[in-house]
């Protein structure tokens, strides 16, 4: 898949558990364990991915060319059983695009509510 602009747009609206595993590649290469870690640290508590949800996205975000596996870790001290994931350009294209697609969706929402009538 090219990362032109209509690929990208074909994927949004993305998945929640599809956009947090995007976020949580975006500082690197991260076994399943970190992801999942990441995605409930990052949320505090608020969304858990279980290892069904995370691997089923995981394999539906390789096959989109989202993510990919790297031969071998970046980390010098990477536990070889374990399976690393990394965001692609075109992973970070989509990303980004969610991240101004939901920014948008906020911002129209804010306006929506400063414009309402008090409701009593």
């Amino acid at each position: 898949m090219t990362d032109g602009q209509d690929d990208v747009d074909a994927l949004l609206p993305l998945p929640a558990a599809a956009f947090h595993i995007l976020l949580a590649l975006i500082a690197g290469d991260c076994h399943g364990y970190g992801i999942i870690q990441d995605v409930e640290a990052r949320t505090g508590g608020a969304l858990r991915l279980s290892p069904g949800t995370l691997y089923r996205t995981i394999q539906r975000l390789l096959e989109q060319g989202l993510i990919e596996e790297p031969r071998r870790p970046t980390r010098a001290k990477a536990d070889p059983r374990r399976r690393y994931y990394r965001l692609t350009p075109f992973g970070s294209a989509v990303a980004r695009a969610e991240t101004r697609r939901l920014t948008e969706l906020v911002r129209l929402a804010r306006h929506v509510w400063r414009v309402a009538p008090e409701s009593s």
